[in-house]
């Protein structure tokens, strides 16, 4: 990475280090942010879904998957070194699977803060996908977790939303 590179990076001070972004100057605006992950579910795991749910051993898997991904949005600061804790109005997860084979996670975000939500509805998504991954793997082993990505955030410097 040339050095023009790293001075476009937010969380690097002055001599290269990370540091954490002042935001103390900005003002509190409406914060929103919207991140998705896909689950591809194994036959036999895709074979026990009955009427938008999986029920195994351990439970609900997708109500499990919900309020894991919930409390995981929550908990972004304490994960991610630099994220700053926010007050999270509202955090949405939904779980849909319109493509055989496959699980559609949708995590929501939404905040009055200084800074974006982004992070926190990314993490929202992979702790979603990861509890479905734990509590489908017992079922089939073979489950992957792909295409996380951010889908749409607004408030800030500028609205963004993905092509």
């Amino acid at each position: 990475m040339g050095l023009a590179s790293v001075a476009m990076l937010s969380h690097l001070d002055t001599k290269n280090q990370p540091a954490m972004v002042d935001v103390g100057g900005k003002p509190v605006t409406l914060r929103t942010a919207h991140a998705t992950a896909i689950v591809v579910l194994p036959p036999a795991l895709a074979a026990e879904l009955r009427d938008g749910e999986i029920i195994s051993k351990k439970g609900p898997v997708f109500q499990a998957a919900i309020l894991a991904g919930i409390m995981g949005a929550k908990r972004t600061a304490e994960l991610i070194p630099l994220c700053h804790p926010l007050h999270l109005d509202d955090v949405r997860i939904e779980i849909e699977t319109p493509v055989p084979g496959e699980a559609h996670i949708h995590c929501r975000v939404r905040a009055h803060d200084r800074t974006g939500v982004e992070m926190e509805a990314l993490t929202g998504a992979s702790v979603a996908a990861l509890t479905l991954y734990d509590m489908g793997k017992a079922i089939a082993p073979g489950i992957v977790i792909k295409e996380m990505r951010l889908r749409k955030k607004t408030g800030g410097k500028r609205d963004w939303t993905a092509p």
